[in-house]
Parts: C-alpha cells; structure tokens; sequence
C-alpha cells in the first residue's frame, strides 16, 4: 500500500476543480483511454499504455525469469548494459534487495574499462535496449562480442539481450543467435520497471519478482476515487508553484529510487515549455533544491510517500501520467532526448579525424574552459562565482560516477552560494533523463559541463569512432542544442582528471 502523509497533504483541496478532473482522469486511465492527453498525444498513447495492466499481466514472466535463473545463476558477475528507465529500475531493485549489479549506463572509457577487467569467463552481460537503437547499449554489445572471442569464450553463453520484437537489436542479434527475451512492446522505456527490462536483470541476480508484482497489485487498487494517493500527489506537483521539488530517499530502504523518479518525471513532463524537475538531495532538507516542496519516502519532508518498492514503481507511474493530464503533455514522447541522439550521431559523422581542436576561452592549470565570459573572469574560482544569473543551475559530469562521486561536493557549494536549485547528474545518462527537462522544460538555467580526457581510450568494434569520441560527441552535441534553446554552457575539460577534480573542488571551497 501506499501512504502518503506530511504538512503539503494539507493543501489537498478536495473540491478544487483540478482535483476532481484528476480524479475522473483516474478512471479513464484505469480504462486505458488514450484520449487523456489531448489529440496529438493520442495515436502514441494507444501503443503506450500497456503498463497499467504490468502488476497483473507480467506474472506471465515467471515461467520464463525461472528458467533463466536456472540457466544463468551459476555466473559470479552480472553487467548491465542499459539506459534510463531500462538501467534505474533494475539498479534500484538491486541496490533495495542488497544485491550486486553492474549497471553499465556510460560511454566514459574508464567505466568500460573496469568493466572489461571482471573475471569475463564467470560474467553475464544483459544487453537491453527498447528501441534497439541506443547507442551506448549498441557500442557495448559489440565491444563485449569481441572480449569474449578474445578470451575464446562463446558470446551466446555470455550475452543475453532485452528487446522489443523486431527492434533494429533483434534483428541484430538474431545473426549471431543471442538469447534474447522479448518485452512488451507497447509501453515506454520509462513505464517499464514492471515489465521485463526491470524485473529480467532482477530476477537473474536472485530476487524473487513476484513480490514486487504482489506489492504493485495491492497498491493500485486504490489509485481511483476521492481518496486516491495517486491523485493527491498528482495535484500538488500541478499546483505548486515552484518548477523544483526535491526528492531523497535517504532513511528508507529503497536507495536510488528516487533516481529512477527523478528520469520517469523530468522526461515525461519537460515539454512546451511545462514541467517539473526533481532535484535529488542527500538528506531532508538539504539546501540544494532550493525552496521547493520536499518529498521523501520516509522521515519528515513535505511531504511523504510511504509504501513497498514494488507499490512504489506503479503509484509514481500513475502519478506522472496523471500530472501529465494536468499539464496537457504527452508522457510518452521524448523529442528533446531524440533531438541529442541525432545531434551526437551528426557531431560523429563529421569528426572524420577524431575530436577536432577546440580553442578555450582561458586555461586555469590543467583544466580548459569553454562558453564562459573571459572577459569577466579567467580563474576558476571567478568562473564558478559568477554563475549567478539562473534559475537553476545544473551541473553534468562526464566522468566516472563510481570513481569520481567526490566531485557531488560542488553542487553542495554552489547551492548554498545562490540559494537556487542545483541538480547533478552523470553524462551520458542524464541525457536520457532530465536532459528532456532541460531543453523542453519551462526553465533558464546555466549548465556546467565537465568533460575529461580518459586514462585510456577504447575503440569501438565496427565502428570509426572510439568512447571517448562518442562522449565528447554526446557532451559538445548537448551543449550545442542547450545553446540553440538560448540556455548557457559552460564547460570544463580536465586534462588530468584527479588534478581536475581537485581544483575545481578547491575553486569552489574559495567560494565559501
């Protein structure tokens, strides 16, 4: 069951006319009424809806997610290769269940070194793409193909794909004869966590699925009616005034969930210029996300939403899509996160020679800045002072989450430095999450990139370009279309990345 409770449940007008429209939106979604998002949402919210039936329908798996544990579970290492919803909810199922998981979701070559340096002979690799066209998932297909003949391994004992039916990957892989275990087509990526690109990889690291789907089950019963907590969230993330929230999952036990609600309701609401952004915290309270309403899943926030992970997947789905009917935007369309794929696949096409030279605006010690004012500044302790002028600041490191998560400290100092929001996230991830937000959303912001060069650059079987051009290609492309949106870029490159992360870090300390 979900329960929510906390002061905001108090501003939930019951008999405000919004409130009640939501609640009749309850039941034609429970109907599947692909009219509830206006008529240009219509024709693709008719092959999207499939997940309001998922606690029920995907009980079908079980027969086949047992077989593949009997099959697989003999493997020591499971890797992940998967973006947005397809790597969070499986990630955050995992991290709940105290389990152990390798989620590949980057393209930075340190990242897919590591990975290539486990014990391959012991490792399955779960490649899953909804599209079929990731390109990340599709550049670490091959790149695993390849080590596992390398290592005379057969790649049909060590690779296992999630698809849509006659998706470009299954008609890929059928060439080689990969397993490959089909999903259901007609839903979203970020609608998935119920469905085989979240309960698959759970169910392979030993977690018994059934009981998400049991906890989901029980908790949409009461998504309808006047009392629906569905609803009543629902209506305050449409009332409220404030384009932020912030969201933490700190003293629960259900850590990096709310990443996972972080991507489902940026991308699904970042459009025409409408939206809401969750800005993810450590800690109630945290200065971070500025003056929003906070929202965590146990403690003492504005509000808080209470329930089973399982009963959480679906009741954050049916929120978003009911926020979604408030805001009049399709839920299922990502055209900005489309708009950086085709922008990286350009930027590609044209680096011909690899990365070409690109002249900084000033260099302090090892790192190079681009898109800042130097006339202003050209320090960096003057760059990150005169970040100021925003409504919201957002900082995307390209770099290693894992190895590189002491670089989080900065958005901790800029936020107390300008009391606005401040949200982070790891590229190329965020693309495939709040980057939607970013370029869609109502918001101005000021985005600081960091990029670096690797240890060690990775090249890329069958294709021209390595991970490290690919990146950098996704980095410079993103902030090229930022830019086109007349949002502002600045960008740090590290030409050492320990030094980099140092002084930034130090820079910013200066600050305080």
């Amino acid at each position: 069951m979900i329960r929510i409770h906390g002061n905001a449940v108090s501003a939930i007008d019951k008999v405000d006319p919004l409130y009640l429209a939501l609640i009749k939106a309850s039941s034609r979604l429970r109907g599947k009424d692909a009219t509830l998002w206006g008529a240009q949402s219509e024709i693709e919210a008719r092959s999207r809806l499939a997940w309001i039936d998922f606690p029920i329908e995907s009980r079908k798996l079980l027969p086949t997610l047992d077989a593949l544990w009997a099959k697989y579970n003999a493997f020591s290492e499971i890797v992940l290769c998967a973006m947005g919803g397809s790597s969070l909810a499986p990630e955050v199922i995992a991290a709940s269940h105290g389990k152990s998981i390798t989620v590949l979701d980057s393209t930075d070559p340190d990242v897919i070194d590591r990975a290539l340096k486990l014990n391959l002979a012991s490792t399955l690799v779960i490649i899953s793409s909804k599209s079929g066209t990731t390109i990340e998932t599709l550049s670490q297909l091959a790149l695993f193909q390849e080590a596992f003949e390398s290592k005379h391994l057969d790649p049909k004992d060590h690779l296992l794909v999630i698809t849509d039916p006659n998706s470009p990957l299954d008609r890929h892989v059928k060439k080689y004869q990969l397993p490959t275990i089909y999903a259901e087509p007609n839903v979203g990526g970020r609608f998935s966590a119920l469905s085989a690109y979240g309960l698959a990889p759970s169910a392979l690291i030993g977690i018994d699925i059934s009981v998400l789907l049991d906890q989901a089950q029980d908790a949409e019963r009461n998504f309808e009616g006047l009392h629906s907590p569905a609803v009543g969230v629902a209506y305050l993330l449409a009332k409220s005034a404030d384009t932020f929230i912030s969201l933490t999952d700190a003293q629960s036990a259900m850590p990096g969930l709310s990443d996972w609600v972080e991507q489902l309701i940026a991308e699904s609401t970042g459009k025409n210029g409408k939206g809401v952004l969750p800005v993810i915290v450590e800690s109630i309270g945290a200065p971070i996300s500025g003056p929003g309403l906070s929202i965590s899943f146990a403690g003492n926030s504005d509000l808080v939403v209470e329930g089973e992970l399982g009963a959480q997947f679906i009741f954050w789905e049916w929120v978003t899509a009911l926020l979604c009917h408030a805001l009049a935007v399709n839920p299922f369309d990502q055209p900005d996160v489309s708009l950086s794929k085709e922008k990286t696949n350009s930027l590609l096409s044209s680096w011909t020679n690899g990365i070409p030279q690109l002249k900084p605006d000033f260099i302090d010690g090892s790192i190079e800045i681009f898109g800042s004012n130097s006339d202003v500044s050209t320090t960096l302790t003057g760059l990150l002072s005169s970040l100021n002028d925003f409504e919201y600041l957002c900082v995307m490191a390209y770099l290693d989450s894992k190895m590189h998560s002491q670089l989080g400290e900065i958005r901790q100092i800029l936020a107390q430095k300008c009391g606005k929001p401040v949200s982070f996230g790891w590229g190329p991830r965020s693309l495939h999450s709040t980057g939607q937000f970013h370029k869609g959303g109502p918001a101005h912001g000021i985005f600081l990139q960091i990029t670096s060069d690797p240890s060690r650059d990775i090249q890329i079987p069958g294709q021209s370009f390595s991970f490290h051009t690919l990146i950098m290609a996704q980095a410079i492309g993103d902030a090229e279309i930022l830019i086109e949106r007349n949002q502002k870029v600045v960008r740090m490159h590290l030409k050492d990345r320990a030094q980099g992360i140092s002084d930034i870090l130090f820079a910013g300390r200066a600050l305080t």
